[in-house]
């Protein structure tokens, strides 16, 4: 069954009350906080390239503040361990029973900061969790329960002691993006605020847990017009026939779009879905997907470039009313 205009109405004013919430704490960043709060209900996991101090970790705490859940903040180092982040399980001398004690990953909002510089054995301990939602310790599958989102970080300045994320790894992020500075006015409002040291302790939740899963639920029932689903798939194959890129984007990296696109039109109070909606994540969806020709990097090709010249030439399906 299809969403009902009533529901897109619903589902875009409570969505609305989320981000206004969050932007208490996260100010003057409302299209970012939208765009995470998009993948959370897609579901799916964001990484923010950002110096430090933007407010990346405000902004975790935030999120599951106003869905009343649990926020977890691992700090990822080149000595963590893989059992430092999922659990280890731990023999009980007096009940004489091995017991598993969770990791920070049992949460519904994990903050992996600086998950560069960790080692490729800790990054790959996030693989599983990130696609699957549970871990598995000495052979025994724990689930982390639902929603779940993981916001990492990395540093996009200081490289050295870091691992680069393979591509496997990026392809579980939904959404690349970046919280930047604020303006001039976000900046005055926060130095007001100084003296609150963290704005997100204050922040009354607006929905439950529950609520969050049915959002998601409901996204997932967004109408999609067929031509709405070529649209997406030439523009896939085109990043795989672009001259300046070895690796285009993966059919993984078309479902994901699908999802969001779903999310996002329900964002806008619509039960489908338009061209714009695709255009608008295309890049945040997409860009971090592609692996770059090393010629074409060098000669100052960026993803965003080859991205909006193949836009420019596919053209998008003629709007027309949709019914369904």
């Amino acid at each position: 069954m299809s969403m009902t205009p009533e529901q897109a109405r619903w589902f875009s004013d409570t969505f609305d009350k989320l981000v206004q919430s969050v932007g208490q704490a996260v100010i003057g960043k409302n299209e970012v906080v939208r765009l995470v709060l998009t993948a959370m209900m897609a579901p799916g996991h964001v990484l923010l390239e950002d110096a430090p101090g933007t407010g990346k970790t405000s902004l975790a705490r935030s999120i599951a503040a106003t869905v009343q859940g649990s926020s977890a903040r691992i700090q990822f180092t080149p000595d963590l361990l893989p059992s430092d982040v999922t659990g280890v399980t731990i023999y009980d001398q007096t009940s004489k029973q091995f017991e598993f004690h969770r990791g920070p990953v049992f949460a519904n909002v994990v903050l992996a900061d600086e998950i560069n510089r960790a080692s490729p054995k800790t990054q790959s301990a996030m693989l599983e969790v990130m696609e699957e939602g549970r871990v598995t310790v000495d052979g025994v599958t724990h689930e982390v329960g639902s929603p779940f989102m993981v916001i990492a970080t990395q540093n996009p300045i200081e490289q050295a002691g870091t691992y680069r994320l393979p591509e496997a790894q990026l392809d579980r992020f939904l959404m690349k993006t970046s919280l930047g500075y604020p303006d001039h006015a976000s900046s005055v409002q926060i130095l007001q605020g100084a003296s609150v040291r963290d704005r997100s302790a204050q922040l009354a939740p607006r929905i439950s847990l529950q609520a969050v899963n049915d959002m998601t639920q409901l996204a997932s029932t967004v109408h999609v017009d067929p031509a709405v689903l070529e649209y997406v798939s030439r523009l896939m194959e085109e990043t795989r026939l672009a001259p300046e890129v070895r690796v285009g984007v993966s059919i993984r990296g078309a479902l994901a779009l699908m999802r969001a696109v779903k999310v996002w039109a329900a964002v806008n109070g619509r039960h489908y879905v338009i061209p714009d909606d695709v255009k608008h994540l295309v890049e945040p969806v997409w860009l971090h997907r592609f692996v770059l020709d090393p010629e074409a990097e060098f000669a100052g090709t960026t993803a965003k470039t080859v991205m909006t010249k193949i836009l420019s030439e596919v053209a998008p399906p003629q709007a027309r009313q949709q019914t369904a």
